[in-house]
């Protein structure tokens, strides 16, 4: 189904549903279609009170299930209708200026955007504020790193290629971000650590979308001190717009505080390719 999307006074002309194979046109206030508690985009199940006041499935038990409007219950009984409505309503992608032809079901965008080829991804330099598609950032990132003097071999250091392990040295305190080259598939990927009371926790992501086109790595960790062995194997490299300063609640090495020695850790990582494994 072709869909297209212009704004016109806060308005937007949108294609609605196919009836009998063919499209209607419609001029909408997108507003309509956000709950009326929360502002937030519509997304089914939505619920209705018995006048008709319309609440989101989150918002329905914070209200205690009783209608902010009327005091009527809500969070029971279904609007089959506005749940129709949104299901015949899709925009163009945020992208599209940037070359996406994807029309995406209203209220489901942000399932899409970390997806799309198109999406912008940010430099992961300190300082850098560079975005781009995931496929020129790579050739930006390297000269940006050529023109820093002060790491004028960073990037002959940290290239590597995809299935052959290689050292990384980080300082767990002042050196949290080893940015790894990848030379064959121009991607970059961030190894980085965090430090937290109980350890120190390690990961691996790509910068890019989540897209089918990029392929999906995994990775595999190998810590040694001391007679102690540490290996921990991945089975999908996270894919990622832009560098996270969180700690990872999934797919992480961890070495615990009394496994460290100083602030420098020493570890063997081997990245591989899905379709070469």
């Amino acid at each position: 189904m072709e869909c297209a999307s212009s704004d016109v006074n806060g308005l937007s002309n949108i294609h609605l549903q196919r009836l009998e194979n063919k499209t209607s046109w419609a001029m909408l206030d997108l507003e309509v279609l956000h709950c009326p508690i929360c502002f937030e985009p519509l997304t089914i199940p939505i619920f209705e009170c018995g006048n008709g006041h319309l609440a989101c499935s989150s918002c329905c038990p914070k209200l205690s299930n009783k209608c902010p409007s009327c005091s009527l219950p809500i969070g029971h009984n279904r609007c089959r209708a506005m749940e129709s409505v949104l299901e015949s309503v899709f925009v163009p992608c945020q992208n599209a200026e940037l070359g996406c032809t994807k029309n995406v079901s209203y209220g489901k965008q942000s399932s899409h955007d970390p997806e799309c080829i198109f999406s912008r991804c940010t430099c992961p330099a300190q300082g850098c504020n560079f975005t781009s598609l995931y496929k020129d950032l790579y050739g930006h990132y390297k000269s940006y790193i050529h023109h820093l003097q002060s790491h004028g071999q960073e990037y002959m250091r940290n290239r590597f290629s995809c299935g052959i392990s290689f050292s990384a040295k980080m300082n767990i305190i002042s050196d949290t971000i080893l940015i790894k080259c990848e030379d064959n598939k121009g991607l970059l990927f961030a190894v980085h650590c965090f430090k937290e009371r109980d350890g120190v926790y390690v990961t691996v992501s790509c910068i890019t979308p989540a897209a089918p086109q990029v392929g999906e790595f995994s990775y595999h960790f190998l810590y040694n001190v001391e007679g102690h062995t540490i290996t921990f194997k991945s089975s999908k490299v996270k894919r990622i717009l832009e560098v996270s300063f969180q700690t990872p609640q999934e797919n992480f090495l961890f070495i615990p505080q009394m496994l460290l020695r100083g602030e420098l850790l020493d570890m063997n990582i081997c990245i591989k390719h899905l379709d070469e494994e």
